[in-house]
C-alpha cells in the first residue's frame, strides 16, 4: 500500500526566483510539482494501467542532478532534481483497514490512508440493512450488528479508479461481504466466540 520510489523531475525556476539560493528554489518547486500528484509505474513493472497508479504523498529527499540548463528565448533555468518520494499504491483485490467517517442513505465513506473509498450499502454485510441517516448508522435487520462514523473496518478493494487530473474524482469501491472482512468489534467478538 505504501512504497518508496526513486524518480526525477525536470523543473523550470522562474527568471523572478533567481536572485534567491537556487538550490531550495528548484527543491520547493519540484516538491509542488510532484506531492499530491498521480504517478504511473513502468509498464514492465506492472501491466494493469489503473493498477500502475499511485499518489505520491510526501518528497522525503531531493538532490540536484549537474548544472541547471538555460533555453534560448526562456529567462528561466530548468533543473533535473532526483527525489525519493513516499507514494499510496492501492492495488484491486487489497485488504485493507480503515475508519468509517460519514455515512448515507447509499453506503459509508471510508478514510484509507490519504484517500477516501466508498462501502456500498449493499456490500456491508449478508443481511438486509436499515439506514439511519439522522444518527449516521447502519444496521442489520436480522443480525442487530450496527456500523457508525467512527467505527474501524476491514474491506476489499474491488474497483480502482485513480484520476489524473484531480485527486479528488478518484474512486475507490469496497466490499466487507467476505469471511475476514467487516468491523473490526464483529471479527473479534467472532474470535472470541470460536474460541470457547
Amino acid at each position: 500500500m505504501y512504497f518508496i520510489i526513486e524518480t526525477s523531475e525536470t523543473v523550470r525556476v522562474p527568471p523572478e526566483s533567481l536572485g534567491e539560493e537556487f538550490e531550495k528554489v528548484a527543491k520547493s518547486v519540484a516538491i509542488r510539482n510532484v506531492e499530491e500528484k498521480i504517478g504511473v509505474l513502468d509498464r514492465e513493472l506492472v501491466r494493469d494501467a489503473n493498477d500502475r497508479k499511485y499518489l505520491n504523498l510526501m518528497v522525503l529527499e531531493s538532490v540536484l542532478r549537474g548544472e541547471g540548463r538555460i533555453v534560448h528565448g526562456d529567462g528561466g533555468v530548468y533543473q533535473v532534481v532526483d527525489m525519493k518520494v513516499l507514494a499510496f499504491h492501492p492495488t484491486m483485490q487489497e485488504v485493507i483497514e480503515g475508519d468509517i467517517i460519514d455515512i448515507k442513505k447509499f453506503g459509508a465513506f471510508v478514510s484509507i490512508g490519504p484517500l477516501e473509498g466508498l462501502l456500498h450499502v449493499s456490500q456491508v454485510m449478508d443481511d438486509r440493512i436499515e439506514v439511519d441517516e439522522e444518527s449516521k448508522r447502519m444496521i442489520g435487520k436480522d443480525s442487530k450488528k450496527d456500523l457508525k462514523a467512527g467505527d474501524s473496518i476491514r474491506a476489499r478493494i474491488v474497483a480502482l479508479s485513480l484520476s489524473d487530473s484531480n485527486v479528488e474524482d478518484s474512486k475507490i469501491g469496497l466490499t466487507m461481504r467476505q469471511n475476514f472482512l467487516g468491523k473490526l468489534a464483529w471479527l473479534k467478538a467472532d474470535q472470541t466466540a470460536e474460541a470457547k
